[in-house]
């Protein structure tokens, strides 16, 4: 990179699935480089996910963007993929006695929009026969659940992008950010670069990327969620293992899924964090351990692998998308939280349209979605030039 670089169309800073979505969206039209700090592009939380497509997941504009993103799912691009992005995987979440107007208020919510069915402990205890007798009497079953393989989702927008002549750049910081009268000068670890647009797509870093602009804060927090595979129990077979829905306490207090031949399990934790290369808390194991062996006939008696990733919000937990009130040609794409892989597709789309001055494809706008409750002047943080 010297004085003789050309001058990008778009610069999206942070190449995990929300920066390489967004990229491939817009290099159909605009030159544009995909910027990430790490040798590998999607290191911190997309590598990390354990991602389900769960339409009852998340508030309601997130169920929005992942209703809309569906038929990416079942019917991607010729060559995006060599294999399914989907493999069922049904949803069961379930309720102790305690615990059933969460319940009631979650079918509630999302029984409009997606087939979903009330079940009593015998049904559930048929769906999932690892739940112990007695501990829940109630849950939701949504059978439209699938499991999402995110490499080959990641991967396939990183082909896309540099199919249409988008750069990918890897050990790419950003240091600093200059505007100047026709473009942003890029300072990464290795050089600058200018472009004309700057997408924030950094995750975790968003809010430091943010403050190298000027631009206004929206008050992200990255928040530590924490994972781990156990054996799965003995004599249950292979074919019944790998048959088993997602089973998730109706308040968010744990999941348990098939994985590979083991269980993934999680205490569905949100304890925020600085950006890093977060590390799994020995504590959060054992609490998840614990639920976990409460709530289903099986004993962790062996951790064979664990992690953590960072998942960010803002407060009310929606994504923050849209330009910036406080400085010119800074667009954010943040705040996905635990629902950036399963509406990637639909949410990608959204931001390139929006950062091209489009409106809302009317395909996201028929599944329910507003923009104002996405857009980042929601927040009230910034100030209208």
């Amino acid at each position: 990179m010297n004085a003789k670089s050309p001058i990008y169309d778009i610069a999206v800073i942070g190449a995990g699935i929300a920066g390489a979505s967004v990229a491939a969206e817009l290099s159909r039209e605009q030159s544009v480089v995909l910027l990430d700090m790490e040798a590998m592009p999607g290191y911190h939380t997309t590598g990390r996910s354990a991602a389900v497509f769960a339409a009852v997941y998340g508030p309601a504009p997130i169920r929005a963007l992942t209703r809309a993103s569906e038929d990416f799912f079942l019917n991607p691009p010729e060559g995006f993929a060599t294999e399914p992005l989907f493999h069922p995987r049904p949803i069961l979440m379930i309720a102790r006695p305690d615990q059933q107007a969460s319940l009631a208020q979650t079918i509630m919510e999302v029984g409009g929009q997606t087939p979903v069915e009330r079940l009593d402990e015998a049904s559930l205890r048929q769906h999932n026969p690892l739940v112990k007798e007695g501990y829940a009497n109630g849950a939701m079953l949504d059978v439209s659940g699938q499991d999402i393989d995110v490499a080959a989702l990641h991967q396939g927008y990183l082909r896309q992008m540099q199919s249409h002549g988008g750069q990918l750049l890897c050990n790419h910081a950003v240091v600093a950010l200059t505007r100047n009268e026709q473009c942003w000068d890029i300072t990464t670890q290795v050089g600058t670069l200018q472009a004309r647009v700057i997408v924030n797509a950094a995750g975790a870093w968003a809010e430091r990327i943010g403050q190298l602009a000027n631009a206004e804060p929206v008050g992200l927090v990255p928040k530590r969620r924490t994972a781990a595979l156990i054996d799965a129990p003995e004599g249950l077979p292979s074919d019944v293992l790998s048959r088993l829905p997602i089973t998730i306490d109706i308040d968010e207090a744990f999941y348990l899924k098939p994985d590979a031949g083991r269980m993934l399990m999680s205490p569905a934790d949100e304890t925020p964090f600085e950006p890093c290369d977060v590390q799994p808390d020995e504590l959060d194991i054992a609490l998840c351990a614990d639920r976990i062996q409460r709530a289903f006939d099986l004993r962790v008696q062996r951790i064979a692998s664990k992690w953590a990733g960072l998942r960010s919000f803002v407060a009310d937990k929606c994504p923050v998308v849209g330009y910036s009130q406080t400085a010119p040609d800074f667009f954010w794409l943040a705040g996905q939280g635990g629902f950036g892989i399963q509406s990637a597709p639909a949410l990608s789309r959204l931001a390139g349209s929006a950062v091209l001055g489009r409106p809302i494809p009317d395909d996201i706008a028929a599944q329910g979605l507003v923009m104002d409750e996405v857009h980042v002047s929601r927040l009230g943080l910034g100030e209208s030039q």
